[in-house]
């Protein structure tokens, strides 16, 4: 994956070929890395990442409108700014698109300077409230969402994110898996301890120094897992 540095990372879901050209060219120019998605579904798959810093999100796309986006991305519990763009200006829209989770709601045709300062108070706000967990070579931006090893993002799913999140929310406590599986995956969710087991053994893999011999995320025999931000060595009890 490519480290992207520093630069506040937008993703821009929109299928205006025109507006595509013009916004993202005008966002980079101003300091931005910008990804497009240019269909709903690319745009939701993308968004469901969870790499992105803020999205910039129209609602009348192909496959998948960005209603129905919005609404997942919040489901999923990401808390990413939304800024909608769109022509569709009545009320009624604007207050769908708010209830939906959205923080803004701009109205084409718009002056991009002004998008630009609304995206830029986002972020300074977003920086302000930003909780940052580091463990080894892992840095874990909980309100972005986003885990970096050695300056490199994670690849990460968002069910790994929200696992590695809820344990490093919760450094050295014994973690049963009922109470994991409640907190992760939600009691109206049916699924199995093994789930727990799966998802920790492939977020091992992208975060431990040696996945097999863990030292932050260590099992506790017949009981789950606990979370170790120092790395001291698994006991397996």
């Amino acid at each position: 994956m490519t480290d992207h540095g520093t630069l506040p990372r937008l993703l821009l879901i929109e299928d205006e070929p025109a507006l595509v050209r013009g916004l993202s060219d005008s966002l980079r120019s101003n300091g931005f890395d910008v990804t497009i998605a240019t269909d709903g579904q690319a745009g939701l798959d993308a968004a469901l990442r969870g790499h992105a810093d803020l999205i910039l999100l129209d609602v009348m796309l192909p496959i998948v409108n960005g209603y129905e986006i919005c609404r997942e991305v919040r489901a999923h519990g990401l808390d990413v700014p939304i800024v909608m763009l769109t022509a569709k200006g009545q009320e009624a829209d604007i207050i769908l698109g708010l209830d939906l989770g959205a923080d803004d709601y701009i109205t084409k045709p718009f002056r991009i300077g002004e998008l630009v300062a609304r995206v830029r108070a986002f972020l300074r706000r977003r920086r302000g409230r930003r909780t940052l967990v580091s463990f080894g070579e892992c840095e874990v931006d909980l309100t972005a969402r986003r885990c970096r090893r050695r300056g490199v993002d994670v690849d990460l799913t968002s069910k790994e994110f929200a696992l590695l999140a809820y344990f490093a929310s919760r450094p050295g406590c014994a973690l049963s898996r009922d109470v994991i599986l409640d907190a992760v995956w939600g009691s109206r969710v049916f699924v199995t301890p093994r789930s727990i087991d799966r998802c920790v053994t492939t977020l091992r893999s992208k975060v431990e120094p040696n996945p097999h011999a863990p030292i932050y995320i260590q099992t506790i025999r017949d009981i789950g897992y606990r979370f170790e931000p120092n790395g001291t060595t698994s006991q397996d009890l």
